[in-house]
């Protein structure tokens, strides 16, 4: 649309909505750094103690929040950082079967299809990743509930209320915000500060990132 439309804005009006926006983003993740870090450390901690008994992640959500769980697992299967090259981490995102999701959801109803993978999946000792920015996704919630009941660890990335998943999860990391969009930026944030920190946890503190000097030998 050209600037003379019947939404026009000024560059002036647009900057100033695009550096509010960017505001708000950042005062969330800086919030969120705050208030949460204790869980995330303490998620980096049972993740790290997973795959070093050769168990593996699994992770869910709906929306935004599926994109970020194949997000994360792409981080975790293949690197974070290529200064750090380390072996994969098992990760998966049950959000990408589309052959599963359709059946499922059409035989049994859209509720079931994080929990049936988890069922099917899943073994104890493993981690669930469960996202639901408002912490009360059916789906999420029911895949936590049986992830609970096999012995599997639940992890949850909520917004600020953390919902239903708050009652069921064994570390919840609920970002101080209501609003969606920036709740879903923070988890993205987190996403990376787990798989970071995980890494370090089973590589050693000397890792050889761009932050730590003078890079050493690769494990």
């Amino acid at each position: 649309m050209g600037h003379g439309g019947p939404h026009a804005m000024s560059d002036e009006g647009a900057a100033r909505l695009v550096a509010a926006h960017l505001t708000r983003s950042a005062e969330t993740t800086r919030l969120t750094g705050e208030t949460v870090t204790p869980a995330i450390v303490e998620a980096a901690r049972r993740l790290a103690s997973a795959f070093d008994r050769g168990r593996k992640l699994l992770i869910c959500g709906n929306g935004g929040s599926a994109a970020d769980a194949q997000h994360i697992a792409a981080e975790f299967m293949s690197v974070l950082d290529k200064e750090f090259v380390r072996r994969p981490l098992a990760a998966l995102a049950l959000t990408t079967d589309t052959s599963f999701l359709t059946a499922s959801a059409n035989d049994f109803g859209f509720e079931g299809v994080f929990a049936r993978q988890v069922e099917g999946l899943g073994s104890p000792g493993d981690v669930l990743l469960a996202i639901s920015t408002s912490g009360n996704s059916p789906n999420v919630v029911l895949a936590s509930t049986r992830a609970r009941e096999i012995g599997v660890v639940t992890i949850a990335l909520t917004g600020a209320a953390g919902g239903k998943l708050a009652d069921v999860a064994d570390v919840l990391i609920r970002v101080p915000s209501a609003d969606v969009q920036h709740v879903q930026e923070a988890h993205l944030a987190i996403g990376h500060a787990l798989c970071d920190l995980t890494e370090r946890l089973l590589f050693g503190r000397a890792v050889p990132r761009r932050d730590a000097g003078t890079p050493g030998e690769r494990p």
